[in-house]
């Protein structure tokens, strides 16, 4: 606690100042009947007693009537600052790994669906690993990322511009990004999205994270569909949606981080190696960059976190000052939230309009 010097008085043997709403530095009560109200500030008394006469009567604490005291010291007690608050607790995640469970489901369930044993297109001696039976892979030419067949895909939901436009089967733009090409394409991404999607969910909680994977994912659909014509299956754009999170998180909540410059120099080596790869051929780099920008607009208004030495009410002791107290988000948070939200909620609507213009009237 810190202690500011009030005044000092040399008072003699009997004479005490009666003052209200104070204590020993022994923390014992001055007078009996002394009132127990707590204020802002509270004065203390500190009594120094002579050595030779405290010593014969050995006591400790405060004097009493008939002892020769000295000096008085009287200070005024500066309020603590409030306690920090309790460090945040993580949570336990489970829906990110109920993604990658059902990610592999689907996977396996286009495998059978499949039974590349009773294909026609092909001999069933072509099939890799026969002795799975109806969960073996296609031959290397028909699909080298060892899975279904493009047809087999294309029956589960695969994301295919002219069924979805044309046919209005909307329900591909969501069915895709649980569809995986093959063993080596989901195992890329499924452990893409646990290295990234735990660590946010333990932060921010299953319910946050799962609204920004599922949206970031139905924003690579739609812009695969208004750029990329042919057929797309993968949860990429989901996963490029929480690597635009991890960015955009970075960047609302810059004064809580240590090594800012750091952390922000890695994230971005880590976006553009991935997004890179969405220039190799047979991959769909639109619905990468799509899911990216979806991300990137929900992390602001999803991942915003209050500023550094800010504490809540429910931590900050009686008597303290509230207006001592930083506010719970700094300006430039709140101006980003808005302007992500309405650019946001804009790209979705013009896109989905793109893609599905509603009816002119004649």
């Amino acid at each position: 606690m810190k202690l500011s010097l009030y005044m000092i008085h040399e008072i003699k043997e009997n004479k005490i100042p009666k003052i209200t709403n104070s204590s020993y530095h022994a923390s014992q009560p001055l007078q009996p009947n002394q009132p127990t109200n707590q204020t802002t500030q509270t004065p203390t008394i500190c009594f120094s007693l002579k050595a030779k006469q405290a010593e014969k009567m050995g006591k400790k604490g405060p004097p009493t009537a008939g002892t020769d005291m000295q000096v008085a010291v009287v200070m005024w007690a500066v309020p603590p600052p409030p306690p920090p608050p309790p460090p945040p607790q993580l949570w336990t995640p489970w829906l990110i790994p109920l993604f990658a469970l059902a990610n592999t489901a689907a996977f396996g369930y286009s495998l059978y669906i499949n039974d590349c044993p009773s294909s026609t297109s092909h001999p069933p001696s072509d099939c890799l690993f026969p002795t799975l039976r109806r969960f073996s892979f296609e031959p290397l030419y028909v699909n080298f990322l060892l899975g279904p067949s493009p047809s087999t895909l294309d029956k589960l939901g695969a994301l295919d511009y002219y069924k979805v436009v044309v046919n209005k089967e909307k329900w591909r733009l969501m069915a895709c990004i649980w569809l995986h090409a093959g063993l080596i394409h989901l195992f890329a991404n499924m452990l893409s999205l646990l290295f990234i999607g735990v660590r946010l969910e333990q932060e921010f909680g299953f319910v946050k994270i799962g609204i920004l994977y599922i949206i970031s994912g139905l924003g690579g659909s739609l812009m695969s569909c208004l750029s990329h014509r042919e057929d797309s299956v993968g949860a990429s754009g989901a996963l490029f949606g929480l690597l635009g999170a991890m960015l955009s998180e970075l960047i609302t909540n810059w004064t809580i981080y240590d090594h800012k410059c750091a952390a922000l120099s890695s994230l971005i080596f880590i976006i553009a190696i991935n997004l890179a790869v969405g220039l190799l051929p047979h991959v769909d780099s639109s619905a990468h960059f799509g899911g990216f920008i979806s991300g990137f607009l929900l992390g602001f208004v999803l991942l915003m976190r209050p500023q550094f030495g800010w504490i809540s009410r429910k931590h900050i002791p009686p008597g303290y000052d509230i207006q001592l107290v930083k506010p719970k988000y700094k300006f430039y948070q709140y101006f980003l939230w808005f302007v992500s939200f309405i650019l946001l909620i804009y790209g979705f609507m013009n896109a989905y309009t793109e893609l599905f213009p509603p009816n002119k009237k004649l």
